[in-house]
């Protein structure tokens, strides 16, 4: 009798098992890294609720620097440690004098903090109130924008702004942005974010930025002449209309804190006139943020330089934009934060969110 080879039989029993070890490896593989994957989904997760609990711990010690006012100065400057000063001889006694705004330890993670008063800024939507409604062309004509573009983005900007839906000569209405390529309204309503100003007929990157639009650092050389820009090149304004706006304030300037290009949007205040302001605040050493710096402690003393109308003058701040940088471990996270004085010192958290 002829036995039968077995040899085909075992290699394709062979084979099937060659497969199903391969089958189960890539089945055990898949499922540790599942395993490593919702791990590592949990552990952010933790870690998001920790970055969340730091940014808003670092807004509540805000507003306690912000409270803790030092006695005798009834004005907001940038020599206070709110400010990312060096400290006011009277902070110098206070529960201030060791305070630090960077990298302050908090739990398992730090915090610093950067307090910017709003009042430093023009509020833009003040800008539809009569008396106001020269302040964005004397902004524009500040950063040198040509003549023939002034009327178009000032009209537009306050129709964007008003609740109407009649557009000024050289302005913009609905009607106007729904014949663009990607269609949209106009607000008519007050400004809710300063980006919003993208979205207005005439306003550039450029202009809205302005010297921070590209990463060009300009020559001591370039110099704006007012003679406009040539064909096909990009204008190059020194500052822009994100460096002098802010749709939140309480539609006062504070002397003390607005540089040189926002003082000039007091009536009646020029670039000489600006200039002196900001060297009398800043002391003997000429630099803003100092101990040595002379806060003006109230808009009558502007009187000094020729300035009869201070209405829309102030030497405090009520309302603040707080940046919270939290780190924990590599995970960083930045958090804003908008603080408006509701009295006396008292702080009230008008906005929180996270970039």
């Amino acid at each position: 009798m002829k036995a039968t080879p077995r040899h085909n039989s075992d290699g394709i029993a062979l084979i099937m098992v060659m497969c199903a070890i391969v089958v189960l490896s890539i089945l055990a593989a898949a499922f540790a890294y599942s395993i490593k994957v919702e791990t590592r989904l949990a552990q952010n997760a933790d870690s998001e609720e920790q970055l969340l609990w730091l940014g808003t711990s670092g807004v509540q010690r805000a507003c306690w620097i912000l409270s803790q006012h030092p006695p005798g100065e009834p004005y907001d400057s940038l020599n206070q440690k709110w400010a990312g000063g060096s400290g006011s001889l009277a902070e110098s006694n206070s529960v201030l004098s060791s305070v630090s705004l960077d990298n302050y330890p908090v739990g398992d993670g730090t915090v610093s903090i950067k307090i910017i008063d709003l009042e430093r800024k023009v509020n833009i939507n003040t800008a539809i109130y009569p008396a106001n409604s020269q302040m964005i062309l004397q902004a524009l004509t500040l950063m040198g924008v040509d003549a023939s573009d002034i009327s178009v983005v000032s009209d537009s900007i306050l129709d964007w702004i008003d609740s109407d839906d009649l557009p000024r000569v050289a302005g913009a209405e609905s009607d106007y942005y729904q014949g663009l390529p990607l269609p949209y309204y106009a607000k008519n309503a007050p400004i809710d974010d300063l980006s919003e100003l993208l979205l207005v007929k005439g306003v550039t990157p450029e202009m809205y930025w302005g010297s921070n639009a590209t990463n060009h650092t300009p020559s001591v050389f370039q110099h704006k002449l007012g003679l406009g820009t040539a064909p096909g090149q990009a204008p190059d304004y020194p500052f822009g209309l994100v460096e002098i706006f802010t749709p939140f304030s309480s539609g006062k300037i504070n002397v003390n804190t607005a540089d040189a290009n926002v003082l000039q949007m007091i009536p009646g205040v020029d670039a000489a006139m600006a200039d002196a302001i900001v060297k009398q605040r800043a002391g003997p050493d000429g630099m803003d943020g100092t101990e040595d710096d002379t806060p003006f402690r109230d808009p009558g003393q502007l009187s000094g330089f020729g300035i009869q109308n201070t209405s829309g003058c102030d030497t405090r701040s009520s309302t603040f934009e707080v940046h919270v940088t939290a780190q924990l471990g590599d995970y960083k996270r930045e958090y804003v934060a908008i603080l408006a004085r509701t009295s006396g010192t008292a702080l009230q958290v008008v906005s929180f969110y996270w970039k």
